[in-house]
């Protein structure tokens, strides 16, 4: 079941229905039993692997918030990382280590013949298993005690709207919304109903429709392609990832607010960033966050410092050499994150390169105000789009050949696809600064006024929902199933 079908429009509806007509405790087993049945009717049998990691947790949980002793607490820790890290190494990475390590055997001379053998990577893997471990590590730091109640964890984990490719939630961040029973405001109807219809959009309208258009120029040879050929390549998948996660996180949140849920925001207009810092406080927000705190300052050395939001705030003390470090090492882990392939490596070392480079400029820019502001919008949007090619194209040769043809703009301004590319490119680049535009400068405008506030509202719903029912078909999946 697939957010862009009628299907999962009924059954949302009949658990919001639900949702709303039942009592608070059999609400939570409502949305554990529902979530549950989201994700089976993909593949039953792997919603025993989501209850596998759920109860593993659950259970680990409890026994560190009993534990006084540090070391037998540090032990639980090490065993639920072990755990969920085992099972997301076996189903996503174990194929991508086997071949590596024959191919590096073989370059020792010892002739070893490929093993063959499948493994199904199971939908939202990487999603669900940060979402327990964030749990118990919370736990483990002491900034969270474990829930007794199974079903409202159980729900926390497997809340369908975003099991499959988040937000990645904190425990603080749901499950005492989850835990309330809150009471019926039409806004949460309204408010979600236009998230979702937003994110239809987004999806039927815009990123199935730029799909094959993508999908043909990717499919030529690079040999054959000008820089600017390149550069269009880069923006035109960039604009699809956007638009195609961006539309799973709108409906995903739009979903939960029909029951009075709020998911924290995954997207805040990223390719309108001024600074690599800022793009990946606007890009995947909640997997950003989690990678900062789980992953990077712990590498640092560095500890959890405000209790209340889980944030962390780096010391003065740190070496730079141990930054750098944890910097690419964080950013590799990252790019490995996406997806079991070198191609995901490199793309993870770009940005940390990129980041590095932007630490070292900021130290030594005199500009200020909105010049640096605009040059660094200028330079961010582009080298951000060109990070796309090895996301799309996973041959290292490919991407290599393709930076270089940008590096000494080799084959100028030459062209190699159809027009509509070309235009299409461009309108989706005017498309994304007008929203930004509508959404920070005219809506505030509007919304003095209730009567021209209420109008655009109307037309603005009529408009999206008379096009989401045309193109409403399950053409395709999301992109961001696959990591």
């Amino acid at each position: 079941m697939i957010f862009n079908s009628v299907t999962y429009i009924i059954f949302l509806f009949l658990v919001v229905l639900l949702y709303w007509v039942l009592p608070r405790k059999p609400r939570q087993v409502l949305l554990f039993v529902s979530s549950i049945i989201f994700y089976g009717l993909w593949r039953f049998e792997y919603t025993l692997l989501v209850l596998v990691s759920a109860i593993n947790d659950y259970g680990i949980s409890i026994l560190i918030d009993k534990t006084s002793n540090s070391k037998r607490k540090k032990g639980l820790l090490i065993f639920s990382l072990v755990f969920n890290l085992g099972l997301l190494v076996y189903f996503k990475y174990l194929m991508f280590l086997t071949t590596n390590a024959i191919s590096l055997l073989n370059l020792f001379g010892l002739e070893i013949t490929p093993l063959e053998f499948s493994i199904i990577l199971p939908l939202g893997i990487s999603f669900y298993t940060f979402q327990t471990i964030s749990y118990t590590v919370d736990v483990y730091r002491g900034f969270l005690k474990p829930y007794r109640n199974f079903f409202l964890y159980g729900s926390y984990v497997t809340f369908f709207p975003q099991l499959v490719a988040g937000p990645i939630l904190r425990a603080k961040e749901v499950i005492e919304q989850l835990s309330i029973r809150p009471e019926f405001k039409l806004s949460y109807i309204s408010d979600g109903v236009i998230r979702i219809l937003i994110g239809l959009f987004l999806k039927v309208v815009i990123t199935d429709n730029i799909a094959p258009m993508v999908d043909e120029i990717y499919l030529m040879e690079v040999s054959k392609l000008s820089a600017i050929d390149v550069w269009t390549k880069a923006f035109l998948f960039g604009f699809q990832i956007y638009f195609d996660f961006s539309a799973y996180s709108h409906i995903a949140i739009g979903s939960a607010m029909l029951m009075g849920i709020q998911f924290p925001e995954n997207f805040n207009y990223p390719y309108l960033a001024k600074s690599f810092k800022a793009f990946w406080k606007r890009w995947h927000i909640s997997l950003s966050s989690w990678i900062r705190d789980y992953l990077y300052l712990p590498l640092l050395g560095e500890k959890v410092q405000d209790k209340s939001t889980g944030g962390i705030s780096v010391s003065k003390s740190s070496k730079k050499g141990n930054t750098n470090r944890a910097l690419f090492l964080t950013w590799a882990i990252m790019g490995l994150w996406h997806g079991a392939s070198w191609a995901f490596v490199f793309w993870g070392v770009y940005h940390a390169t990129l980041i590095l480079l932007e630490r070292f400029v900021a130290k030594h820019n005199s500009l200020k105000g909105k010049i640096r502001s605009f040059l660094g919008w200028i330079i961010v949007f582009p080298l951000a789009m060109l990070s796309w090619l090895p996301f799309r194209d996973n041959s290292l040769v490919n991407v290599f050949k393709m930076f270089k043809k940008v590096l000494i703009f080799e084959g100028g301004l030459n062209r190699s696809f159809s027009e509509n590319v070309y235009l299409i490119t461009f309108l989706l680049t005017i498309l994304v600064i007008l929203s930004y535009l509508t959404y920070s400068y005219l809506l505030p405008i509007l919304k003095r006024n209730i009567f021209a506030y209420g109008l655009f509202l109307i037309i603005v719903i009529t408009f999206l929902t008379a096009l989401d029912l045309t193109f409403l078909r399950p053409i395709s999946q999301f992109i961001y199933f696959q990591f």
